[in-house]
């Protein structure tokens, strides 16, 4: 399968993280809201102009920043 970033996952789509390509610091930050390696996602809503991502993992709803959204890889189920 390919792997995207999350921001360009179309909404609706559900997809499997595969790889956080962020330093240390973001990929531990990123862990502890729930979005890790082999995590479920649903992409709720993007916004114009590069605006925040909103995913939902589990039954958490959750806004990352565009580039934040770019640094975590998917791969769709």
């Amino acid at each position: 399968m390919t792997k995207i970033p999350l921001a360009k996952l179309k909404k609706g789509v559900k997809a499997k993280i595969v790889e956080v390509t962020a330093g240390k610091q973001m990929a531990h930050r990123l862990s502890s809201i729930g979005l890790r390696h082999g995590a479920y996602i649903t992409k709720l809503s993007t916004f114009a102009l590069k605006g925040p991502v909103t995913v939902k993992v589990g039954s958490t709803t959750i806004a990352l920043g565009h580039g934040m959204a770019e640094k975590v890889m998917v791969e769709v189920s």
